[in-house]
């Protein structure tokens, strides 16, 4: 995804300005090391579950105050330092969006997207 290029395609939609006030972007890398023991990784084995990513994507955009919710998820195997997800969540205040991209990242981390890390 080219972050840029979506935000300004975003900012194209019929009433942008008047719903939004902040965007919010994660942007997932592979990390060289494993969260649960330290290990070196050299790359990831990644499978999301595209249909269960739409519905909490479409869920998350219809709470108050959210405009759009964009999620791309990458695919197959990755090497280190590739980027892994994106996530964009335009909405109107800080108090809406934050809790909105939180909630969005940590779901479809542990309900949408397996991963197997492959260890040095």
């Amino acid at each position: 995804m080219d972050i840029t290029r979506t935000i300004a395609q975003l900012k194209q939609e019929p009433g942008f300005a008047e719903h939004v006030g902040m965007i919010l972007v994660h942007n997932g890398v592979v990390r060289a090391w494993s969260r649960k023991d330290g290990a070196a990784v050299t790359q990831v084995e990644v499978h999301p579950d595209r249909a269960k990513i739409e519905a909490i994507r479409k869920e998350i955009e219809a709470r108050p105050g959210i405009f759009r919710v964009v999620v791309e998820a990458k695919e197959g195997v990755l090497q280190v330092g590739d980027d892994l997800l994106f996530l964009i969540v335009a909405g109107d205040i800080r108090e809406n969006v934050k809790p909105a991209l939180a909630e969005l990242l940590d779901r479809i981390k542990a309900e949408a997207i397996a991963k197997r890390e492959v260890c040095a």
